[in-house]
C-alpha cells in the first residue's frame, strides 16, 4: 500500500476553521477537497451547514456537497462508496485528495471499512418508533445506555435515527453496536494517509467560537432557511436532514416551541455538546497530529508538512505512484 498514491485527512470539531484551512492549502498545492460532512450532502442546506458558499466552491470545488435531497437518507456505507470514487478520479489527475470534515463515523467507515451488520428489520423499527412517540428518544437513549454505554456516550439523547440503529442491532444480534463495529469486519482503506486534527486546546475558545459562528448564521438567514425547508411538505422533523444541529432547534422555534432567544441557548448548548462527541472520537484516532488554533498561524505549518508529503510522492516512481 505504501507505494500507492496518498490522501490527507483534516478532521476536527465544528468551529475549528477545517475548511478554511483547507481552501487555503487547496489554493496553494495540488490538493482537491472531499467534503466528510452528514449534513453538506444535502441540497438547500446551506447556512446552518457552515458549507463553503458559491464563490469559494468557484475557487475550489468540494467534492460530495449538496449529492443528496433533504428528503432522502444518507448513510456511511454510501459515504464510503462515493468517497473511493472521488478519491481515485482525483488520483487520476494526478493530484492528491484532501478529505475534510467533522463526520466521524463517516472517516471510521472509511479508514477500517463497515463492520458486518444486520439488515434493517421494518417491523422492529415500527415498534421502536412507536415506544420512541410515546415515551420520547431520551428514554430510549437512556434503555441503550444500559446495554451499550459506549454508543449511547457519543450519541444525542434526541438523535433518533442513530439511536434506533443501535438498540435495532441490539435486539437483532443480541450484540451490541459497539461490540460489532470494533471487530472491524471491513475492507481496510486501501491508500497510505496522514490525518490531522484541527481544534483548540482550551474548550472555552472553542464554545466562543460556536456561539459567534451561530449568531453569524442567524445574521445570515438560517430562519428563513429552515422555514423555506418546511415549506416544500415533504419534510418533517424527524427526517435524517432535520435532525443535523441548528436545523432541529431552528424547526422548534418555527413550531412555536421556543422564542429565538431560547432556541438560539439551545443550539449553542447542543453544538458544544456535539463537538464534545467529535472529540472523544478524535481522541481514539490513532497516529493523528494534532494542531491547535492558539499556535496559529496553522496554514504555513501544514502548507510545509503537505508540501513534503507531496513531494516524497513525486518521487516515488511512476509506475509505484499509480499503485
Amino acid at each position: 500500500m505504501q507505494n500507492r498514491p496518498p490522501v490527507i485527512f483534516l478532521m476536527g470539531p465544528t468551529a475549528s476553521g477545517k475548511t478554511g484551512l483547507a481552501v487555503e492549502l487547496a489554493q496553494r498545492l495540488p490538493l482537491e477537497i472531499v467534503s466528510v460532512d452528514s449534513a453538506q450532502v444535502y441540497r438547500g442546506m446551506d447556512i446552518g451547514t457552515a458549507k463553503p458558499d458559491a464563490d469559494t466552491q468557484a475557487r475550489v470545488p468540494h467534492r460530495l456537497i449538496d449529492i443528496r435531497d433533504p428528503a432522502e437518507r444518507y448513510s456511511a456505507a454510501a459515504f464510503r462508496a462515493d468517497a473511493l470514487r472521488e478519491i481515485d478520479a482525483i488520483h487520476a489527475r494526478g493530484r492528491v485528495p484532501l478529505l475534510v470534515g467533522g463526520t466521524m463515523l463517516y472517516f471510521r467507515a472509511l479508514e477500517h471499512g463497515l463492520s458486518a451488520l444486520p439488515s434493517a428489520d421494518p417491523e422492529l423499527r415500527r415498534r421502536l418508533e412507536t415506544e420512541a412517540g410515546r415515551l420520547g428518544w431520551p428514554v430510549l437513549h437512556e434503555r441503550l445506555a444500559r446495554s451499550d454505554p459506549e454508543t449511547a456516550q457519543r450519541l444525542h439523547p434526541n438523535d433518533a435515527q442513530r439511536i434506533q440503529r443501535a438498540l435495532e442491532v441490539l435486539e437483532l444480534t443480541g450484540t451490541p453496536l459497539s461490540s460489532i463495529t470494533a471487530a472491524d469486519a471491513g475492507e481496510r482503506f486501501p491508500y497510505p494517509h496522514v490525518k490531522f486534527v484541527v481544534t483548540a486546546r482550551d474548550r472555552r475558545l472553542l464554545h466562543e467560537r460556536i456561539a459567534r459562528r451561530f449568531r453569524k448564521m442567524l445574521e445570515q438567514g438560517l430562519v428563513d432557511e429552515v422555514r423555506g425547508l418546511r415549506a416544500r411538505g415533504n419534510l418533517s422533523a424527524d427526517a435524517p436532514s432535520m435532525r443535523s444541529v441548528g436545523y432541529r432547534q431552528v424547526w422548534s422555534h418555527l413550531e412555536g416551541k421556543w422564542d429565538i432567544h431560547t432556541m438560539e441557548h439551545k443550539t449553542v448548548a447542543a453544538t458544544r455538546q456535539f463537538a464534545k462527541r467529535q472529540l472523544t472520537w478524535l481522541r481514539r484516532e490513532a497516529g493523528a497530529e494534532w494542531l491547535f488554533i492558539e499556535d496559529a498561524p496553522l496554514l504555513p505549518w501544514m502548507e510545509t508538512r503537505c508540501r513534503a508529503l507531496l513531494e516524497h510522492f513525486e518521487s516515488a516512481p511512476a509506475g509505484a505512484r499509480r499503485g
